[in-house]
């Protein structure tokens, strides 16, 4: 049965549908017959106990340049819906975090996915710290005599911030750099939380994975290649996607992840994995679903929506309470 799904994302009109997973996760939505109504955090609001949102019905198209139309703007209660997908980008700022807030107030009987409260508590570089023993060394701190007894520990150091994305703001530091000391000034002045510091890992010239999770199950993954003269992967800074298999150890971390994952109801997940180290877990809007297509890999849109799909008609939602 088809459903009613509402989706908060970035302006429709900024992005660029060749690699955003979103507009693939919505492609298949739109495939399968489910009614579409898209808005923008800013629309988003709440007037007594209706969480309401301004927005448009939305059709898609895979063509670029003309990849969506839009109906005339309403206002809908959000709790009418059957699911609504948060999927806007960070910062995980405090807009951010009052988004995770409101729609919490209608999950679980319209389905959010991934789940607000779990979103909100699960940043990217905060969650990863379950799992240190899979990680590289790791600092979280505001010191600089901190940083510099870890440098002279680990010699080769990465600097980035603690809520940053994008590969925004990602330093790498030698043994030789003197910069440190300004570098954590800066910090200091630009960022009002701590900031994360890990040993550099040289096996991140060969690539930094992306290996996507549905439902805590591993679907695909991705391996980014920096570009010469560069240290982030990150594709929009010109790393390059290649096809990848997983390593023994790969799959003995998205083993660990996994149940933790779908405990919290953490549907699509993202996690970057560099020479066996876990660095990050990325539940906001993780990205690569096109990448692996691309590559051969499984169509995880569709995985996606399986999930959904089953989770929506469960008892306690509005769509199994229909029943």
């Amino acid at each position: 049965m088809p459903l009613r799904v509402a989706c908060q994302m970035d302006p429709i009109e900024r992005i660029d549908i060749r690699g955003d997973s979103t507009f693939a996760i919505l492609l298949e939505a739109e495939r399968r017959g489910h009614e579409i109504f898209y808005y923008t955090p800013p629309n988003l609001a709440l007037e007594g106990e209706r969480l309401l949102a301004r927005g448009h019905t939305l059709n898609v198209i895979d063509k670029e340049g003309a990849h969506y139309r839009l109906g005339e703007a309403r206002r809908e209660d959000l709790a009418s819906w059957d699911v609504v997908l948060l999927r806007q980008d960070p910062p995980f700022d405090m807009a951010y975090i009052t988004t995770t807030h409101l729609l919490e107030r209608i999950h679980p009987k319209t389905l959010v996915v991934n789940d607000p409260a779990h979103v909100r508590n699960a940043p990217e570089k905060i969650f990863v710290l379950d799992f240190l023993d899979l990680m590289p060394a790791t600092l979280i701190t505001r010191a600089l005599d901190d940083v510099l007894a870890f440098r002279r520990a680990y010699k080769d150091i990465i600097l980035k911030p603690l809520y940053g994305n994008g590969g925004a703001s990602v330093f790498r530091i030698r043994p030789e750099d003197t910069n440190l000391a300004s570098l954590v000034e800066l910090f200091q002045t630009v960022f009002r939380e701590p900031f994360m510091v890990q040993e550099y890992r040289p096996e991140v010239r060969a690539g930094d994975k992306r290996i996507i999770l549905v439902d805590g199950k591993f679907a695909g993954a991705i391996n980014r290649v920096p570009a010469k003269g560069e240290t982030r992967s990150n594709l929009h800074v010109g790393g390059t996607a290649a096809k990848t298999e997983l390593t023994e150890r790969e799959l003995e971390i998205c083993a660990r992840l996994g149940p933790e994952l779908k405990r919290r109801g953490l549907i699509f997940t993202g996690i970057d994995v560099i020479g066996g180290y876990l660095t990050e877990i990325n539940v906001t809007s993780p990205t690569g679903i096109r990448q692996v297509k691309a590559f051969g890999g499984a169509d995880i849109a569709a995985l996606i929506w399986d999930v959904i799909e089953r989770k929506a008609a469960r008892p306690g939602t509005r769509r199994g309470k229909q029943k």
